[in-house]
């Protein structure tokens, strides 16, 4: 898990790393079956096919720092109700409201309140935690 440099994060960090984690997963590589491998020789190809040829987007990898945030972030989705778990991580992935509300079957302000409850419980436990690990254990008296 990575530290975090200064105190518990607001609702609206918090949303800024569940987008950034959605970005994430998507950055990893696909999961393909080990073993499989192509022997055929490498295509030397001429100038003019090179720039006849479509432009394909580059695959821009996954960060070591960015999948210890994105496992934090997964961590979080636990302490939450799974409708507000589903709210959250479907709003990180970009979805619009209207496709979310069709989805779980309630309106558009139940599925914002949860999805706002789920931001301000995640920071609520998140100042705990950080108070709790600041806080220093007191000595009693033998």
């Amino acid at each position: 898990m990575s530290k975090r440099l200064s105190g518990p994060l607001s609702p609206n960090e918090i949303e800024d790393r569940f987008e950034e984690a959605a970005r994430t997963l998507r950055r990893l590589p696909d999961d393909k079956p080990q073993g499989y491998f192509n022997v055929w020789p490498a295509i030397v190809r001429t100038t003019w096919e090179i720039m006849a040829m479509e432009r394909q987007p580059m695959k821009v990898w996954a960060t070591p720092q960015s999948i210890d945030r994105m496992d934090e972030c997964f961590a979080w989705l636990f302490w939450l109700e799974p409708d507000e778990a589903r709210v959250v991580w479907l709003r990180a992935e970009g979805m619009r409201w209207k496709p979310i509300c069709r989805r779980l079957g309630v309106s558009r302000a139940t599925a914002w309140r949860w999805w706002a409850t789920a931001l301000i419980k995640i920071s609520h436990r998140l100042k705990a935690d950080d108070k709790a690990r600041t806080s220093k254990p007191r000595k009693q008296a033998s």
